[in-house]
This record gives C-alpha cells, sequence and structure tokens, in this order.
C-alpha cells in the first residue's frame, strides 16, 4: 500500500515553484541513481508481475481524506526491494504512476512529488539493502526487509507530505495528521509483504498468481475501509449539520437558546473533568449540554414566547421535550448514548422530575450534571425570564434544592470548579455556539480509528 498526497486544490499561500524545485531535484538525484544501477532485473518477470501488480492497484486505490490516495505500490516496491535490486525498484512505481498520471492527468507538479517520495525513496532503500542483506534463507534477511519497507514508507511520508503542503498551501502538521489512522494498515501491509516474500524465496515463479491476488485484494480491502471512513464522515457532517441547524432555529424563536446551549455543554464538560470522569464521558457531556434543548424545538410558538400564560396542555408539551429531543437524536442515528442522557436531564433526585419519574440512581450520572449546570446558567444569565442571579446566589438556591430536584455531588463539586474563577467564566455571558460545537473536530473524531 502506497500512500501519498493526491490532487488538493491550489490555495492562497501556495508555493508551487519552491515545491516542484525540491522535487524535481530529489526526482533527478533517483535517475541518476537508476542509471547507475544494474538494469538487468528490468524485464524480468517478477519485475513485469510487480509492475502490472502495482498499475492494477494504482487504479482501484481510494482517496482518502480527500488528497490521500491508498494502493498496492508499496508492497510492489517493498518485494522490488527485497529481490529485483535498485533500478526496479525506482521503475516499478515510476511506471504505475506514470500509467495513472497518464489516464487521470493530475497536476504535473503533484506528478513529480509523487515520483520523488515514491521511486527515488525505495530506490535509496534498495541500495542500502543490497548493502546490507544477508542470504535470502536466513532470518535477518526478512528482519531488514520489513525495516525496510517502514523506512520507504516514513521517507515517503516525510518527502511527500511537506512538499504537497507547500505546493498547495496547506500546513504541515494538519496534513500529516491524516496518516495517524493507516498507521496499523501500514504495519499489517509490510508483514505480508514480508511473508510474500518467504514464500517466494521458497517456491519461486508459482508463487506469482497469488501475489497478484492477495495485492489486489489487500488494495481493495483498503479501498473499503477508506470508503466506509468516508461515508462516516460525510453522515457526521450531516448529522451535526441538522443538529445544529434546529439549534439555530430555535434560537431564532427565542433568543437565550443558542447561548444558553454553549454554556451548559462548557460548564458540563468543566464539571465532569472535575469530577474524575474520563475524557469519553466529558464529551458526552459537552454534546449533551449542546443538545439538551434539542427537543423545545417542537414546542409552539406561544410556548416559546416570554412572559406568555401557559395552560396545563402546555405543560404536557414541556414535560415531554426530553423525550422528543431523545427520539429526535435516536432516529438521526449514532447518539445513544447522548439521547438517554438528554431523555434524563429534567428528572429530579426525589422521583419528582419528568419525564420517566427517575429518581436517585436511576438517574444517569451525566444527566445529574447537566441538570446542575442547566440550572445554574439560568439562575445566573441575563437573558433568562427573571432577574439574574450573582454566582454566590446561585450556588446558594443550588444547594437548597440539593438532595431533591439536584444531586449534592454535582452541586458541590459546581462549586469547586467555580472556586477562585473570574465573572466571565462564572457568568458565561458569551458563551458562543459555534466555539463550543467546533464542528471541524467532531468531523475529524467520527472518522477517528
Amino acid at each position: 500500500m502506497c500512500t501519498f498526497l493526491f490532487v488538493a486544490a491550489d490555495t492562497n499561500g501556495s508555493r508551487p515553484r519552491e515545491a516542484t524545485a525540491v522535487a524535481s531535484l530529489v526526482l533527478v538525484v533517483g535517475a541518476i541513481g537508476f542509471g547507475l544501477s544494474d538494469l538487468s532485473h528490468l524485464l524480468s518477470w517478477l519485475a513485469i508481475v510487480l509492475t502490472v501488480c502495482a498499475t492494477a492497484a494504482e487504479f482501484i486505490s481510494a482517496r482518502y481524506a480527500g488528497v490521500l490516495r491508498v494502493s498496492g505500490v508499496f508492497m510492489c516496491g517493498n518485494l522490488a526491494v527485497a529481490f529485483l535490486g535498485p533500478a526496479p525498484a525506482f521503475a516499478i512505481p515510476a511506471v504505475a504512476n506514470l500509467i495513472v498520471w497518464g489516464v487521470d492527468r493530475y497536476r504535473w507538479r503533484a506528478l513529480l512529488i509523487n515520483l520523488a517520495g515514491c521511486s527515488t525513496l525505495t530506490l535509496a532503500v534498495a541500495v542500502a539493502f543490497k548493502l546490507l542483506a544477508p542470504d535470502q534463507h536466513n532470518a535477518l534477511f526478512f528482519m531488514l526487509l520489513a525495516l525496510a519497507g517502514a523506512v520507504a514508507f516514513l521517507g515517503n511520508v516525510l518527502t511527500v507530505v511537506p512538499l504537497m503542503a507547500v505546493l498547495d498551501g496547506n500546513p504541515v502538521r494538519r496534513s500529516l495528521h491524516a496518516f495517524v489512522g493507516i498507521w496499523p494498515t501500514v504495519a499489517l501491509n509490510i508483514g505480508l509483504a514480508v511473508a510474500l516474500a518467504g514464500i517466494y524465496s521458497d517456491v519461486g515463479l508459482s508463487a506469482l498468481a497469488f501475489m497478484l491476488l492477495l495485492i489486489a485484494a489487500f488494495t481493495y480491502m483498503a479501498r473499503l475501509l477508506v470508503e466506509a471512513r468516508e461515508r462516516t464522515r460525510q453522515y457526521a457532517n450531516l448529522s451535526w449539520g441538522v443538529l445544529s441547524g434546529l439549534i439555530r432555529t430555535l434560537d431564532e424563536r427565542d433568543s437565550r437558546a443558542a447561548r444558553h446551549c454553549a454554556a451548559v455543554a462548557a460548564f458540563s464538560r468543566d464539571m465532569a473533568k472535575h469530577l474524575g470522569m474520563d475524557k469519553r464521558e466529558q464529551e458526552l457531556a459537552h454534546t449533551a449540554g449542546l443538545l439538551h434543548d434539542i427537543g423545545k424545538f417542537a414546542l409552539s410558538d406561544r410556548v416559546m414566547e416570554r412572559g406568555a400564560k401557559l395552560l396545563e396542555s402546555d405543560w404536557r408539551g414541556i414535560r415531554r421535550h426530553p423525550d422528543i429531543g431523545a427520539e429526535l437524536l435516536r432516529d438521526i442515528g449514532v447518539y445513544g448514548p447522548v439521547a438517554e442522557i438528554i431523555r434524563a436531564h429534567h428528572e429530579r433526585i426525589d422521583g419528582r422530575g419528568y419525564p420517566s419519574g427517575l429518581k436517585g440512581e436511576d438517574i444517569p450520572p451525566i444527566a445529574k450534571i447537566v441538570a446542575v449546570a442547566e440550572v445554574y446558567d439560568t439562575l445566573t444569565a441575563p437573558d433568562t425570564y427573571r432577574t439574574p442571579m450573582t454566582s454566590f446566589e446561585a450556588l446558594n438556591e443550588l444547594r437548597r434544592v440539593a438532595g431533591t430536584q439536584l444531586d449534592g455531588a454535582c452541586v458541590e463539586g459546581l462549586a469547586e470548579l467555580l472556586a477562585g474563577r473570574g465573572t466571565d467564566y462564572r457568568h458565561a455571558d458569551d458563551a458562543d455556539f459555534d466555539r463550543e460545537l467546533d464542528i471541524e473536530r467532531r468531523m475529524n473524531e467520527a472518522v477517528a480509528p
């Protein structure tokens, strides 16, 4: 599997001349090394088969994270390093890249970078391997081959990623992040290449058909994996787009909604951390805080009006909004744990809450946190239905209802969290929904391994 940046669009701040100059220099060094190498194995059956495999693998490869191509060229190059020497190790990935470029016609500058990172680096590894490798039947041979594969991949990344980043004006660190999720696959690929080398050294040409099928199958599986992750990214993007759109619509009907959701999310996450919950639970608390009022989208405009006199039917609707929010999240898909938290965030310790009348330990711990954060922000915020309290007054009120309405440990956790904090934190007047939503981070985490 070869991995390299492919055809990202040019952006402001790009430096194509610098990237092209460096790639050209690296490629010229590779071409010189190719010319000085033994060319006798270029037309061997193994070289021909590996070239065909590499080219086919390129055509069935998958695009990863929009700019990354994952294919079987790397495995072919690794086998060329083991059995054919520097010249074929340079030529096989070069031919595969050129044939694919002839069909796809992506940017020629990107082609130069791909050739520099794939062909020249593989040639350099092949030269070192030829100098160090013992007899093919020695265990050290296969250990060095595995090391050669790792070095070739790392060299590919460290050559191509910075050059493509310079070419397109993208941050190098962000580009490198795209590779984090495929390291286990690379390790598996190196292991398969070593295993294939062992089979070939014992069986010979009769193993070529098996090599071809294995490389094609491996590349196709990598393509399925990448496509599945991209679909997950798209689905998560759609889901969060729908949910954030509902919150913004709710904010149009009640101007405090978005700020309140952002404040509750921040308080909930920080409380979960202060109370010793792990990263996943902190993220659940934060997400539940963002979405805790999503069910109010189904309430009538009259209920959402401030100061309106509510009928019993209106109160029934209000008591149902946690259920409505939970069902909405379930319908969208991947938010099961968050849905249960949202369903329970208006339950009370004494069992007099809604919608299910849960009490005490039956209430999810994170729902207790969200409940405290919501009440605290409601009491202290200037955009509520009542005169805002100071933080001190609000904490006194929370302590008054601790053990009946709210969980006492969560109330004290909030009090400890607020101790020594400034007014800007205690009164979340400037809480920002977009900042707390941080949708780009959520997209990345949705497809993280």
